[in-house]
């Protein structure tokens, strides 16, 4: 069946979708950031009384709602495609999938609908505590949707606490909170929102630098600079922590992910870290990827070849008996439903034993060559650095904006105030690398080891998926162009008397 769909039709659905999630990324993680920064703000006001403090938050308010509206139309469409575009994926997981997709739709979403109105249209008609919790609640509340979103993707790349059912040939949940609160999980939530927390950060230094640079609302810009600057360096900081959890654990889970961060194709103990070109950091790499530093780290062809010691002892199996042993269990699983069909229970039983004992490679039985399992490596390896570089470059950035602002001496470098407006692009482009790496890294597969994109797909016509792509294309950026236009005269009107 996988042989006669046509290549194009895989590579135009997975084009599509990266299309709308890079989109729908460049709402989400200002949303996120500018939630927290709106909480602290406006529980200045409650704390001080000060009504410059709620001009504050109505300004930045403001902001966050033009593109809250925008991030809401373009998931929205994200989810839907799981359905279009690849129909076969939310068959053969839609039980453990859906679940925590469900719940962001059910709770996360109507939380954030529900107070997002009394954050937006409250002001003058509750009082200001309750009006300070709906704004924070609605912060919670992108942050809870959040969680169940990197629940969902986070299971992709790690999958636990479901069980195959060869009678209805779908993975079933078993262990709600192992899909819930799985360590990967963990980890991908806190860097993904803390990431989230400098792009909104970055996009308020910036915003106000250019009052700054225009002689405008000097004590409004001073002051929110101050308080995105100190979120900032906090987020950034945190960020790096999580960050090398997170290293590690892909390590662990997904060592052809990090063999292609890294271009590493033949692994070795004592492995370096590579900054660019030949400039390393001896034995790093063995540290992030084992907490050792003469551990041993896998490169590509000692992965695809197999053969080396895996943590508990035993030998890594190479890509062709994993893909051997894939078939196994895909002809074990034809073999049951004939056996079922025909009512034999001794021939369900033995097919029943071959598909348990090689259901962990069920994935490579649709693989068609190993050099299949190799990801873009030139995309990973400089998606990789372009993240960590500007996270590095992020804590010296907030480090010195923070220093200057309680200085009183931002007004005294220009320079700086064109780099902080510089910088939201930038901040934009760290947290797409970062996606690029989660993404691109554990292809070919839609679930590790589990399923590939050429198993998961639906079966369209090519020009149907092209046609839609184009649409989307026209569509999102007429939207983001909207988007851009109605925040620039926001920004231009400045904050409200």
């Amino acid at each position: 069946m996988l042989a006669t769909i046509d290549l194009s039709l895989i590579e135009w659905s997975r084009a599509q979708f990266a299309l709308t999630a890079i989109y729908h990324w460049l709402f989400v993680p200002l949303t996120l950031g500018l939630a927290v920064i709106m909480g602290i703000m406006e529980t200045l006001y409650v704390l001080t009384g000060k009504d410059f403090w709620k001009r504050t938050v109505k300004f930045w308010m403001k902001l966050f709602g033009i593109n809250f509206a925008i991030g809401v139309a373009t998931g929205l469409i994200l989810e839907f495609q799981f359905g279009t575009n690849w129909s076969n994926y939310s068959w053969f997981v839609g039980d453990i999938f859906g679940a925590p997709l469900a719940i962001e739709g059910i709770v996360a979403f109507f939380m954030e609908a529900t107070f997002i109105a009394v954050m937006f249209f409250g002001w003058e008609k509750v009082g200001k505590r309750f009006h300070l919790a709906s704004t924070w609640l609605t912060g919670i509340g992108a942050t809870f949707s959040a969680w169940w979103i990197l629940v969902a993707n986070s299971w992709m790349q790690y999958p636990v606490g479901m069980e195959f059912n060869p009678e209805t040939v779908r993975n079933e949940m078993v262990d709600f909170m192992a899909v819930a609160f799985s360590p990967v999980a963990v980890m991908k939530f806190l860097h993904t929102v803390l990431s989230s927390w400098i792009v909104g950060a970055t996009f308020v230094i910036g915003v106000s630098s250019w009052y700054l640079l225009r002689k405008r609302e000097k004590e409004f810009a001073v002051s929110s600079i101050k308080v995105a600057a100190c979120v900032g360096l906090f987020a950034t900081l945190v960020t790096m922590g999580t960050g090398d959890k997170s290293a590690y654990q892909v390590a662990q889970t997904q060592p052809m992910k990090l063999a292609a961060m890294e271009a590493l194709y033949e692994g070795g103990t004592q492995a370096p870290l590579t900054v660019v070109g030949d400039l390393a950091i001896p034995k790093m790499l063995s540290f992030l990827a084992t907490r050792d530093m003469n551990g041993f780290v896998p490169g590509i062809n000692d992965i695809l070849e197999g053969g080396y010691a895996l943590p508990d002892g035993t030998k890594a199996l190479s890509a062709e008996e994993k893909a051997e042993r894939g078939r196994l269990a895909v002809e074990a699983l034809s073999a049951f439903r004939q056996a079922k069909e025909a009512d034999d229970a001794a021939a369900m039983q033995a097919a029943r034993e071959q598909l348990d004992a090689n259901i962990a490679y069920f994935g490579y039985g649709y693989i068609g060559h190993p050099e299949m399992l190799i990801p873009n490596v030139w995309l990973l390896f400089w998606a990789f650095r372009v993240m960590v570089g500007f996270g590095v470059y992020f804590i010296a950035f907030f480090a010195l904006v923070l220093f200057l602002a309680w200085k009183k001496e931002l007004n005294r470098f220009r320079w700086l105030q064109w780099l902080a407006i510089i910088s939201i692009p930038c901040a934009y482009l760290a947290s797409h690398a970062g996606w690029i790496v989660a993404e691109v890294g554990r292809q070919p597969w839609a679930i590790q080891d589990m399923l590939p994109v050429n198993a998961a797909i639906s079966r369209l016509e090519v020009g149907t998926v092209q046609t839609t792509f184009f649409i989307f294309l026209v569509m999102f950026t007429v939207l983001l162009i909207a988007e851009i236009g109605i925040m620039l005269k926001a920004i231009r009107k400045g904050p409200e008397a």
